[in-house]
């Protein structure tokens, strides 16, 4: 009897960074504890600031695990700029490329003897049709909580008319099927949008998350849908529960060490490993305070000048991340470290290996999905200061669910910027030697500890993981 053929999966993401990562994170470990054959695919222009220090490889690259190829969205040389065409204009553009190229390079893995058993789409909803129409089973791999998958879900599913009445109204109380009470302010910054937004880059999402969720919709009367989720059962029991009639929910959460174990690839932006961590090692353990706000939220020039007076004013060390393309806005903020070691200003850093360090006591973040992963991940207790999407649901769980962090408070002046006195408040609160502190770091490391036993043989993400395996690959 002939053996079977080795499944292959095709990860397909977006150039951004907040989406690498996480189908990065994946598809390394689907590689490295599964018989699968993994290929990594993001445009050519990203693909080209990944392996940007790795000589000719412009349009292959292997790592040992895993197999990259790009594929063109029509911006191969500059990649797309906000700004440059309208949004419906570009998402014309970037759909036609992709549908092509996609087509073309899933055709040519089978004709070179590779063909694809399935292909893992982070959020593009139009390439599970190109992927039917090749003959190809897929599925979505959603790499935010999965709170907020529910939430769009039943968004889309009779909450929609409720939402959009009061979407004007902060602290009006949403009840979600299975989800804790939400207010308007904790809710994913796309479905409160206005008519008048419709056009916008936040209407544009939206419409996007429609067109995925009426796929899922669409599955629906032939099989029921499978979806997998960046996040770990034990962590989110409640939300998975909601929607698991309609749609099978796979938590696969991880760790990321096998990140940075095997291969370097991953990074759209430059950094000096060895400057910030040689740095790291002078300070005492949970002394620090490490800020970042990912690789597309900004900080506003005032909440740059209040978070200086914050950290001058707390006297802790600091670590902090300032993105070049953020440079105009922090002003007299330098580089490098301090004249008496105090702090620390990086463009961009390895954020898995800072947080995994002994010195991080704290971190200050924008509550994105990859930061609060990896933070939970790694024990360490938050400060939230969400800006927009999925931020202010993330940093709900957070302060609300999860109780290992606090969400700031913004002024009441409608600018929406953290004031120094508060974010001092704050990490007294999460650093300080208080009662509630103590209780927010024991939390912290308890979800940390779910996250472990998780990913561990016999674990629930360890499992889910197989078991998806083992069903595309009969």
């Amino acid at each position: 009897m002939a053996a079977k053929p080795q499944p292959h999966f095709l990860f397909i993401t977006y150039p951004f960074q907040g989406h690498i990562n996480p189908a990065l994170h994946l598809a390394k470990h689907l590689a490295a504890t599964t018989c699968a054959a993994v290929t990594f695919s993001t445009t050519v222009f990203a693909h080209r600031s990944m392996f940007s220090s790795t000589p000719n490889s412009d349009k292959h690259f292997n790592d040992g695990l895993i197999t990259y190829l790009p594929f063109s969205d029509g911006f191969d040389e500059e990649g797309y700029k906000r700004g440059s065409m309208d949004t419906k204009e570009f998402l014309s553009v970037f759909r036609t490329n992709t549908k092509s190229s996609v087509s073309i390079l899933i055709n040519d893995l089978a004709a070179s003897g590779r063909p694809v058993t399935c292909l893992v789409a982070v959020f593009f909803p139009w390439m599970v049709d190109i992927a039917s129409q090749l003959g190809v089973p897929s599925v979505f791999y959603w790499i935010q909580a999965a709170t907020v998958f529910a939430t769009y879900y039943h968004f889309f599913h009779g909450y929609e008319s409720l939402i959009k009445e009061h979407a004007n109204e902060p602290s009006f109380t949403v009840c979600l099927p299975g989800l804790l009470p939400l207010q308007i302010k904790d809710l994913p910054s796309f479905l409160t949008i206005t008519d008048d937004d419709s056009d916008s880059y936040f209407g544009f999402i939206l419409e996007l998350m429609r067109d995925m969720f009426e796929i899922l919709d669409r599955e629906q009367a032939r099989m029921k849908p499978r979806v997998l989720i960046n996040t770990f059962q034990e962590w989110e029991v409640d939300a998975i529960a909601s929607v698991s009639t309609e749609i099978e929910t796979v938590p696969v959460g991880h760790l990321t060490q096998v990140v940075y174990t095997n291969s370097g690839a991953g990074y759209l932006f430059n950094e000096n490993e060895n400057k910030y961590m040689e740095w790291l090692e002078t300070k005492e353990n949970g002394s620090v305070v490490y800020i970042s706000f990912g690789s597309i939220s900004f900080m506003k020039k005032k909440q740059i000048e209040e978070m200086v007076i914050a950290l001058e004013e707390s006297k802790r060390p600091y670590l902090w991340v300032v993105r070049k393309d953020n440079r105009e806005e922090a002003g007299e903020i330098g580089g490098g470290e301090d004249g008496n070691g105090n702090r620390m200003v990086v463009e961009w850093c390895s954020q898995v290996r800072v947080l995994a360090h002994k010195a991080i006591g704290c971190f200050v973040t924008h509550c994105g999905w990859n930061s609060t992963l990896e933070s939970l991940a790694c024990g360490v207790p938050m400060v939230c200061l969400p800006q927009w999407s999925d931020q202010a649901m993330n940093a709900k769980l957070v302060d609300s669910v999860w109780g290992c962090g606090v969400r700031s408070e913004v002024d009441g002046d409608g600018d929406g910027v953290v004031r120094g006195e508060e974010l001092v408040r704050c990490l007294n609160l999460v650093m300080g030697d208080g009662e509630k502190g103590v209780e927010i770091r024991r939390k912290a490391n308890l979800w940390k500890d779910k996250a472990l036993e998780a990913v561990s043989e016999g674990g629930s993400s360890d499992l889910n993981l197989m078991a998806f395996v083992q069903k595309i690959s009969h």
